[in-house]
């Protein structure tokens, strides 16, 4: 199939990333840009994962409030180098970063941030729940971890899905951007203020 120019830079537009890559993409999947767009990302996934070990130096602090002044974010974000930091792109992610934490109230950055003694409650309260359903162990441990699932995706911030597209986990955002800017990205830390709250 011939593919035009302008469905590689609508994919380019919607991946940010480069133009051969796009090309190959579109060739692969037969001019399909939802597929390509999968394409793009298994193979961005990849090479993400590689600079996710990697050191982060600089960054920014970025912030949102809500517009009627209620509700408050600060977030740091950090990135590998001071050329990434000042990428609009980059303080555009941190802004909508800021806006999720605004809107979804996440706790804790990722699932290993989550106490013990909070996931022991929380399996608990499952075990609790279905108690009387009859199940056996091994089922009633994959009720719990389900559960858990569900849990993590509530108050941890790289589980939760994107306000701006549910279809893309926060953690899965931050891949999509490693893999564009090609060095590591990670959120270090956030505070969420909400009048009245203490």
């Amino acid at each position: 199939m011939d593919i035009t120019a302008e469905r590689v830079k609508e994919l380019r537009q919607r991946t940010g990333i480069g133009m051969m890559e796009c090309k190959k993409a579109l060739q692969e999947s037969n001019g399909d840009i939802e597929k390509a767009i999968r394409i793009l990302r298994k193979k961005g996934h990849a090479r993400a994962k590689d600079k996710m070990s990697r050191e982060t130096s600089e960054g920014l602090v970025g912030s949102y409030i809500h517009l009627n002044g209620k509700i408050g974010v600060l977030v740091e974000v950090n990135c590998e180098s001071d050329f990434v930091a000042r990428n609009k792109e980059f303080k555009d992610l941190i802004k909508n970063i800021a806006m999720h934490i605004a809107a979804a109230s996440p706790k804790y950055i990722s699932s290993e941030e989550v106490p013990q003694e909070e996931l022991e409650e929380e399996k608990d309260i499952t075990r609790e729940q279905f108690k009387d359903s009859k199940k056996p162990p091994e089922i009633m441990e994959k009720i719990v971890q389900g559960k858990l699932s569900k849990f993590y995706e509530e108050v941890c911030l790289l589980n939760q899905q994107y306000i701006k597209d549910d279809k893309v986990s926060i953690e899965k955002l931050l891949t999509s951007y490693i893999a564009k800017f090609g060095e590591n990205i990670r959120i270090k830390r956030f505070a969420r203020f909400e009048l009245g709250e203490s």
